[in-house]
């Protein structure tokens, strides 16, 4: 399952990504083969379990901080890392914090983490590692070589699952229109939404941890989730009742993001987590919202009202002008717009299907 990563985690991996000052002082420690305790914050806790050490109070560099850290203790700095606040500090945390490390400094790194919320960065100088503490979480910082190696391959991934969830949308649609969908179309759609929503935030994560490098990364990214794709409660607002209340299903979407690796590939899993009742292959009449939502001028109550007027989307489609007129806001434009808009999706999505 994709690590959840916290605000604090991807902020303190942003702070340390290549191109900035902290890195650039993380790495001449490595190079220089001695270890680092460094703190990212400081507060009364921080105070309390400090010891000995010296105050500096001066702006951080990639120099300085490679020249503290050879001496013993640790180094704090304010949570922006742009202030060396104290070096050769003893941390004494509280004994009692669980931690599964066995060095010295990487248990003293976890359980200051822990105790004080803030993040801690331990570098080791016997196995040239940087690994950072954060929100209960450890995270060993890759080489740029091999981060940037897993981020092309998250984007060429990325651009073969959107494609491919491209072309089940436009199937999910002319199955609407032909009013044969069945639920294993419908979560076979929102498997693939998930698997694309879960590509694309592992590829934010590594736009974050390559910093300056992955700028062309960053890019691909960026055109790869700009394209117009309905998200996943656009096609569950369409297949649950349409009394399902919103948190419902915001309930239910949290519950399909929560899907461990394995349950993810199992359709009747998926179909259990967002609230399906029957059996795959039973058949389903969505209520009209994604295709109105395809309606750019359309604004949202709008289509509510349409979708509460006309109840399915087969009554829709054959509703005529007049009918359209009748839902309340609707007038003579818009409803052509609508009718013409609902005409061309129909023969669009027949052309694809059987072309």
């Amino acid at each position: 399952m994709l690590t959840a990563y916290s605000d604090s985690l991807l902020k303190t991996l942003a702070q340390i990504a290549p191109g900035t000052e902290l890195r650039e002082g993380l790495e001449r420690i490595l190079r220089g083969r001695t270890g680092a305790l460094i703190v990212l914050g400081t507060d009364k806790t921080v105070a309390a379990m400090s010891s000995g050490g010296f105050a500096i109070n001066t702006a951080f560099s990639a120099t300085r901080v490679r020249e503290l850290a050879k001496m013993d203790g640790a180094i704090v700095c304010d949570k922006d890392a742009s202030t060396l606040l104290a070096a050769g500090v003893q941390l004494l945390p509280d004994p009692s914090i669980e931690t599964n490390e066995s060095g010295t400094r990487h248990r003293t790194a976890e359980r200051v983490a822990k105790q004080t919320g803030f993040p801690v960065i331990a570098v080791s100088a016997s196995m040239s590692l940087i690994s950072v503490y954060a929100e209960g979480i450890r995270y060993t910082v890759e080489d740029t070589q091999s981060l940037m190696s897993r981020a092309n391959q998250a984007i060429r991934t990325l651009d073969s699952y959107t494609e491919r969830l491209e072309q089940v949308l436009q199937s999910l649609s002319s199955l609407e229109i032909e009013a044969s969908v069945t639920m294993r179309d419908v979560v076979s759609t929102l498997q693939r939404m998930e698997m694309v929503r879960r590509i694309s935030v592992e590829a934010g994560h590594y736009v974050v941890e390559l910093g300056t490098v992955g700028r062309l990364v960053a890019l691909q990214l960026e055109e790869l989730i700009a394209n117009d794709l309905p998200a996943s409660w656009v096609v569950l607002r369409d297949y649950l009742p349409a009394e399902t209340p919103a948190e419902t299903l915001h309930g239910a979407i949290a519950d399909l993001e929560a899907l461990d690796d394995k349950e993810i590939v199992d359709l009747h899993a998926i179909a259990q987590a967002v609230g399906f009742k029957d059996h795959l292959e039973a058949p389903m009449h969505p209520h009209g919202h994604r295709l109105l939502a395809g309606i750019h001028s359309m604004p949202g109550t709008v289509a509510d009202r349409l979708v509460y007027h006309f109840d399915g989307l087969q009554a829709l489609m054959a509703a005529s002008l007049d009918d359209l007129r009748a839902v309340e806001g609707i007038g003579e434009q818009r409803a052509r717009v609508i009718r013409e808009s609902l005409s061309r999706m129909a023969e669009s999505s027949l052309l694809e299907r059987f072309m």
